[in-house]
């Protein structure tokens, strides 16, 4: 006799991809979890638990506080296109102009669930290069500059979610503790970006900066790495600006 499927997990499964299609069908204005509620006929407290799965996957992502919009993930399956790398074609002229300028490697990275995920990288001139990622690395969100000024554009809740989420995995990145993440993060919302040194690789530093975005919550972020010789107060700042220079050059409205 065949054993019968478990209903409860059936039941559950159906409402996420019910919940998912609701989200696709309302792609380009977002929609609300009141909206959720009424056309999927779900509790406030469902339709939560099941978002907080979604978005952790990358099939969900948030616009604003109160709108869900599809995730990278459902937007690469929706189309013959792969979103990631139109966003590394869009970014590529801003890294280049980035490390032209500072002589030191530029990355761009996008959120994927509680990580951050490497798009794109441009090897500056200077005889040192700190090449700590390579394209297509993941890591988890906030041990690096640009996913650090990433997490720090979410929503405080969403944000600390997220810290939990990694918080087993944190230490193997220089000894970063949760702890740790939440005191970067409130510098980096009080300083507008990010610095973060010696938890991706040794007697480096970084600073990153979040690209606006056109409707919401920041889509990714760029960053420069270098030797912690050369990156005294003083020239973080000025590599902030370049880094804002090259986005209102080649992105003036954002991503």
């Amino acid at each position: 006799m065949t054993k019968a499927p478990n209903d409860e997990g059936n039941r559950s499964l159906q409402r996420g991809l019910d919940l998912l299609d609701c989200v696709r069908q309302h792609a380009h204005q977002g929609i609300r979890v009141m909206e959720i509620m009424r056309i999927c006929a779900l509790e406030r407290a469902t339709v939560y638990r099941l978002l907080s799965t979604l978005i952790n996957a990358g099939y969900v992502t948030r616009r604003d506080r109160y709108w869900y919009v599809p995730g990278p993930r459902l937007q690469e399956a929706s189309s013959g296109a792969t979103p990631v790398d139109d966003l590394a074609m869009r970014l590529q002229p801003v890294l280049r102009h980035i490390s032209d300028i500072t002589e030191d490697s530029a990355f761009a990275v996008v959120r994927e669930g509680p990580q951050s995920l490497c798009i794109a990288r441009q090897i500056g001139t200077f005889p040192v290069q700190v090449l700590i990622v390579q394209v297509g690395r993941r890591q988890p969100l906030g041990v690096g500059a640009a996913g650090l000024a990433l997490l720090a554009a979410l929503p405080k809740h969403e944000a600390a979610a997220i810290v939990d989420a990694n918080a087993s995995t944190l230490g193997s990145y220089g000894g970063m503790t949760p702890d740790r993440m939440h005191l970067l993060l409130k510098a980096t919302r009080e300083r507008g970006w990010s610095v973060i040194g010696n938890h991706v690789a040794t007697d480096t530093l970084g600073v990153g900066f979040a690209i606006p975005a056109v409707g919401g919550v920041p889509l990714a972020a760029v960053s420069v790495a270098a030797p912690l010789a050369r990156m005294q107060r003083q020239r973080q700042t000025h590599i902030i600006k370049v880094i804002q220079s090259a986005i209102a050059k080649f992105l003036p409205a954002g991503l």
